[in-house]
C-alpha cells in the first residue's frame, strides 16, 4: 500500500517495487499508461460527470488503479469505463474499468467472428429462393384444384399457423443463436446430434435427383432455341405409332395414344423406351449428362466461397421466377378459356373439408413447401448477425413463400383453361401435377401461341432459376453441417465443395440413363422415381418431429426462449410456446404415423417396382432416421461415469458440464418438463 503524506505538494507515494515516485510523477506516469491501454482497447462509453467519484485518499489509490484479475472470457472487444478519481490536494487519477459487452454485439460463447451475410437482403432472397421451388408451381395449384379449390385454403392457412410458421422460426432462431450448421448446433443437447446427421444425409440424398430435374429444364431451354418446337409434330424419329394430337386423342382410348408433347418428354428426353425397368441400367445419355454437367458447375461457382458468393447469385435465381411469372400471367390471362380454368381453380366446395384426406395433403403440402427439416434455414440463418431479428425474418418468408404458391396457380390455371377450350376437352382431362405439368401440358400450351420459342426460353430459364437456388440451398446444408461439425475443413471449403457436387454429379448420374447395358441396376427415370419416392418422405417428418422434441422438451422451451430473447430483445409470446412444446411434436407425430399407414409404393405409369426395389428404397429412408438412434448410443457409450452421469451430461448444454459436476441438472428436476 501506498503512504498518503500530509497533502502537500512534496507528498510521495511509495510503489510495490521500493522506488519513492513524487504524487506529480506518478499521476503524469498512470495518465499516460492508461491513455495508452485505452487506445489499445476499443472505447465504448465516453467520461461522464456522474462517474466523477468522491475525494479518496491516495492510500487507497492502489485499489483503484490496480489491474483487474484475468476473467474467464477474455476473447472479443471490451467496454472501457474510464473513472475520474480526484484526490483532496486537487491531484487527480484516471483509472479503468474492463465492462462486459452487451450481448447484441458479440456472441455470448465468445467465439471467433463468423462469416455473415454482406447484406440482410442476400439472407431474405436466399430463404425464399430454397423454400421456393419447383413444387410450389406444379403440386400446390394441382392440390388447391382436386380439393375443392379455395376451400382448400381452409386447412392449408390452419396448418400453416400450427405448424408452418412456428417450425420454419424454430430453425432461424437456432440457427442464428448457435452459430453452426444442422449438427453443430445441437451442442445444446448433445445426445440429439444424430438429428443433425440425419437432415444433412436428406439433403444429400435429394440432391442425387433434384438436380436431375434442373438439367431436364436446361435441356428443353437449348431444345426451344429453334424456329419450331421439336414437341409439336408426331413425325419425329422418338415418336411411336401412338402418337396423336389433340384432337385424335379426343376420339380414340387414351390408354393407347400419346401428345407429341408426352412423348418427346419420355421418349426424346428420358428414352424410356430403352429401359425395361428398374434393373435395366443402360450408359449415361450424352444429352441429359452434359446438361447435368452444366448444373454442377452452376452450383460449385455458387457455393465455393460461402455466402458471399452465393448471396450475389440469388438476386437472379430468386427474383427471376417472379418476373417470369407475371409476364406468363398477363399473357395467359389474354387467351381464351383462361378465366374459366382460373374460375375453376378458385372455385369453393366447402363439402370436400370433411375428407380427412383433403386435410392430410394440406399438412403434407406444409411440411414440404417451407423446406423445413433440411438443414438449410440452420445452415443460412448461421451466418446472420447475432441480433438479426430472425422473428420478422421467418414471418416474411415464409408468408411469401405461401403466397407465391397461390399466385402461381393464376399462370397455371389460365393456361389449363386455355388448353381446355382449344382442345374442347374437360378441363380435368388436362390438369395435373408434378413433372407432367411443366414438361408436358405447359410446353404443349406455349408451343400453340405466336412466337412460341420465346415463350418456351422464357418459360424454362423460370424453371431453371427455380430449381437452381433450392439446390444451392440443399448443397449448403451439407457443406456448412459438415465442415462446422469437422473444424479441419474450414480451410478447405473450396476442396470440400467441390467434392460435395462432383460424388452428388456422379450419383445423378444413374437418373440419366437408358441402354441396357448393366444388369441388375438401374433405368434412369426409374431410379428417379424411387429416390423421390423415399429419399425425403417419412425421414423428413420424423427428423423435424425429433428436432421439435430436442429443442421443446430436452432443451426446454423456456431456455429456447430466453436465447431468442437474447437476441433480438423479444422473447416470444405463450403461442409460439405452446406451438414448439405441444401443437407441433403432436401434429408432426401425426403425420409420421400417416405417412407410413398410407404408404403406397412407388410407380411409373403402368410399371410397378419390383419387391427389392422397394426395400432399397425403404433402405435409403431408414439409413438417415437410424442417423439419431445410432448417435444417442454413441454418446452415451463414450461418455465417463455411471449410466445415469452420462445420461445428464448427454442432454445437458456443452457450456453446462460443470453444473452437472455439481449434481445440478435441470432435466431431472419436475419443473422443467412442466414450464412454458
Amino acid at each position: 500500500m501506498g503512504e498518503r503524506g500530509g497533502g502537500t505538494d512534496e507528498a510521495r507515494v511509495r510503489r510495490e517495487g521500493g522506488e519513492v515516485v513524487p504524487q506529480t510523477d506518478l499521476h503524469t506516469r498512470l495518465q499516460g499508461s492508461l491513455v495508452s491501454a485505452c487506445l489499445s482497447l476499443e472505447p465504448k462509453r465516453a467520461v461522464q460527470p456522474s462517474m466523477l467519484t468522491e475525494k479518496v485518499p491516495v492510500g487507497l489509490m492502489s485499489s483503484v488503479v490496480a489491474p483487474e484479475k484475468p476473467t474467464a472470457n477474455t476473447m472479443g472487444p471490451k467496454e472501457v469505463e474510464l473513472i475520474l478519481v480526484k484526490e483532496q490536494n486537487g491531484v487527480q487519477f484516471t483509472s479503468t474499468t474492463l465492462v462486459a459487452p452487451a450481448p447484441s454485439q458479440t456472441h455470448p460463447s465468445g467465439e471467433e467472428e463468423r462469416e455473415t451475410w454482406g447484406k440482410k437482403i442476400d439472407f431474405l432472397l436466399s430463404v425464399i429462393g430454397f423454400a421456393v421451388d419447383l413444387a410450389n408451381v406444379w403440386r400446390f395449384p394441382y392440390l388447391c384444384y382436386k380439393n375443392g379449390g379455395g376451400a382448400f385454403l381452409v386447412p392449408y392457412l390452419f396448418f400453416m399457423v400450427i405448424a408452418g410458421m412456428p417450425l420454419f422460426y424454430m430453425e432461424l432462431a437456432l440457427g442464428q443463436y448457435n452459430r453452426e450448421g444442422a449438427a453443430g448446433v445441437w451442442k445444446i443437447c448433445p445426445i440429439f446430434k444424430g438429428v443433425g446427421f440425419t437432415v444433412i444425409l436428406i439433403s444429400l440424398y435429394v440432391g442425387f435427383y433434384y438436380n436431375v430435374i434442373i438439367s431436364w429444364a436446361l435441356f428443353y431451354l437449348f431444345s426451344s432455341f429453334t424456329g419450331e418446337l421439336p414437341w409439336v409434330h408426331c413425325n419425329n424419329s422418338w415418336n411411336s405409332p401412338n402418337c396423336s394430337d389433340w384432337a385424335d386423342n379426343s376420339t380414340v382410348n387414351d390408354i393407347y395414344k400419346a401428345t407429341p408433347a408426352q412423348e418427346y418428354f419420355e421418349r426424346g428426353v428420358l428414352h424410356i423406351q430403352d429401359s425395361n425397368g428398374i434393373d435395366d441400367l443402360g450408359r449415361p445419355r450424352w444429352q441429359l449428362t452434359s446438361c447435368l454437367a452444366v448444373v454442377i458447375v452452376l452450383l460449385y461457382f455458387s457455393l465455393w466461397k460461402g455466402v458471399k458468393t452465393s448471396g450475389k447469385v440469388v438476386w437472379i435465381t430468386a427474383t427471376m421466377p417472379y418476373v417470369v411469372l407475371t409476364v406468363l400471367l398477363l399473357r395467359g390471362v389474354t387467351l381464351p378459356g383462361a378465366i374459366d380454368g382460373i374460375k375453376a381453380y378458385l372455385s369453393v366446395d366447402f363439402l370436400r373439408l370433411c375428407d380427412a384426406k383433403v386435410w392430410i395433403e394440406a399438412a403434407t403440402q406444409i411440411c414440404f413447401s417451407l423446406g423445413v427439416g433440411f438443414g438449410v434455414l440452420i445452415a443460412f440463418s448461421s451466418y446472420n448477425k447475432f441480433s438479426n431479428n430472425c422473428y420478422r425474418d421467418a414471418i416474411i418468408t415464409s408468408s411469401i413463400n405461401s403466397l407465391t404458391s397461390f399466385f402461381s396457380g393464376f399462370v397455371v390455371f389460365s393456361f389449363l383453361g386455355y388448353m381446355s377450350h382449344k382442345h374442347n376437352v374437360a378441363l380435368d382431362k388436362v390438369v395435373r401435377d408434378g413433372a407432367g405439368l411443366v414438361f408436358v401440358i405447359y410446353p404443349e400450351a406455349i408451343a400453340t401461341l405466336p412466337g412460341s420459342s420465346v415463350w418456351a426460353v422464357i418459360f424454362f430459364i423460370m424453371l431453371l432459376t427455380l430449381g437452381i437456388d433450392s439446390a444451392m440451398g440443399g448443397m449448403e446444408s451439407v457443406i456448412t453441417g459438415l465442415i462446422d461439425e469437422f473444424k479441419f475443413l474450414h480451410k478447405h471449403r473450396e476442396l470440400f465443395t467441390l467434392f460435395i457436387v462432383t460424388a452428388t454429379f456422379l450419383i445423378s448420374l444413374f437418373c440419366v440413363t437408358n441402354a441396357s447395358i448393366i444388369p441388375q441396376l438401374a433405368g434412369g427415370m426409374y431410379v428417379f422415381t424411387l429416390l423421390d419416392h423415399f429419399a425425403a418422405g417419412t425421414s423428413i417428418l420424423f427428423g423435424v418431429l425429433i428436432e421439435t422434441i430436442g429443442i421443446a422438451w430436452f432443451y426446454g422451451v423456456d431456455r429456447f426462449s430466453d436465447d431468442i430473447e437474447e437476441m433480438i430483445g423479444q422473447r416470444p409470446g405463450r403461442y409460439w410456446r405452446l406451438c414448439w412444446k405441444f401443437v407441433s411434436p403432436c401434429f408432426l407425430l401425426f403425420m409420421v404415423v400417416v405417412s407410413f399407414a398410407m404408404f403406397n409404393p412407388p410407380n411409373y405409369g403402368s410399371y410397378m417396382f419390383p419387391p427389392w426395389a422397394n426395400m432399397v428404397g425403404w433402405c435409403l429412408a431408414i439409413s438417415s432416421m437410424t442417423m439419431v438412434p445410432l448417435y444417442a448410443i454413441y454418446k452415451l457409450c463414450t461418455l465417463p461415469g455411471k449410466f445415469c452421469d452420462r445420461l445428464a451430461y448427454a442432454i445437458t448444454p456443452e457450456t453446462e458440464h460443470h453444473l452437472v459436476d455439481n449434481g445440478e441438472v435441470r432435466q431431472f428436476t419436475l419443473q422443467h418438463w412442466l414450464v412454458v
